[in-house]
């Protein structure tokens, strides 16, 4: 299940690999009761999954969450801060193993597998930015530390407000709303995200700055990254990035320009999996957390045996 700011979508996985059924389906606003959001999510759960068929759950969600699952903050939701969301999948999903972690830290799995690379950095684009680091195979700092929030790096002091409340931050300055704000104000009227592909394949001087923009705010947070982490890849998923035309490799170009010398950048790339690099990752978590209690029950009955 992937959680995001404005859908929900579902990957059920079964029988021979590759054998899989998706739904989706749209949040309504952000308001005031966030039981009334879980009561919208149970229903669709019920409606779309065979819930006799299902062994292992994993959710990807754009909200901070603590240890044991309980929301710290979701700026896009605040309705949902104080929710105990693992709770509430429990309830949902009784008796199977649950495990929610980050969106961005769920997709950078993904992205490493889909990849065969073992050390990189994944930026999601779209209503937000996320992002999560890869190193030898394994999510960095690790689920059960914190999320990886590389949306959250600040790339200009005096920039945009982000919506958690601190300015600068490159989701505040990149994002595909932040984006599409900017084009509205360079343009002098609103600007859809459809208007701002035309204008870009038609080399409109408001859609091109709104993007470049967008772009050199982000490569400022890819090089950032790159300094702490050495990635071998840094890869650039959501649906923003994937839907605007050369988006990824304007930022390639402005990540290659401010490169400095002895530190040669990593390659930027398109994620392989699109806007579906979360989703994936929440597949990937469901069947860590299958093999786990799969190995867990054969363990048990070893030991009945052995007694």
């Amino acid at each position: 299940m992937d959680i995001g700011g404005t859908k929900v979508a579902f990957r059920f996985e079964h029988g021979e690999p590759g054998a899989a059924e998706e739904f989706s389906f749209a949040w309504p606003e952000p308001g005031p009761d966030a039981a009334a959001d879980l009561r919208l999510l149970g229903a669709e759960a019920a409606r779309t999954l065979p819930r006799e068929r299902i062994t292992a759950v994993g959710v990807s969600v754009p909200a901070t969450l603590d240890g044991t699952g309980r929301v710290l903050a979701w700026p896009m939701r605040p309705s949902w801060t104080g929710v105990d969301f693992g709770a509430a999948l429990r309830s949902l999903f009784p008796g199977v193993p649950v495990r929610a972690a980050d969106d961005g830290d769920l997709a950078a799995i993904a992205e490493a597998k889909a990849a065969g690379c073992a050390d990189l950095v994944y930026f999601g684009v779209g209503s937000g930015i996320g992002g999560g680091i890869v190193l030898d195979g394994r999510s960095w700092p690790g689920f059960e530390r914190a999320s990886c929030e590389l949306g959250h790096v600040v790339v200009d002091r005096a920039g945009a407000r982000c919506d958690c409340g601190r300015r600068g931050c490159v989701q505040a300055l990149a994002s595909g709303p932040a984006t599409l704000r900017r084009a509205t104000r360079l343009r002098g009227s609103p600007v859809t995200p459809a208007q701002l592909r035309a204008g870009l394949g038609a080399g409109e001087p408001w859609a091109v700055a709104a993007v470049t923009e967008s772009a050199r705010a982000l490569a400022v947070a890819v090089v950032s990254a790159g300094e702490l982490c050495a990635p071998a890849a840094t890869v650039i998923g959501g649906g923003f990035a994937a839907g605007v035309p050369d988006f990824v490799p304007l930022v390639a170009g402005e990540v290659r320009r401010l490169a400095r010398p002895g530190r040669r950048p990593a390659p930027v790339r398109p994620a392989v999996l699109g806007g579906l690099s979360s989703l994936h990752g929440a597949v990937a978590a469901a069947r860590e957390l299958g093999r786990d209690a799969q190995a867990g029950e054969t363990s048990s009955r070893a030991r009945a045996a052995s007694r």
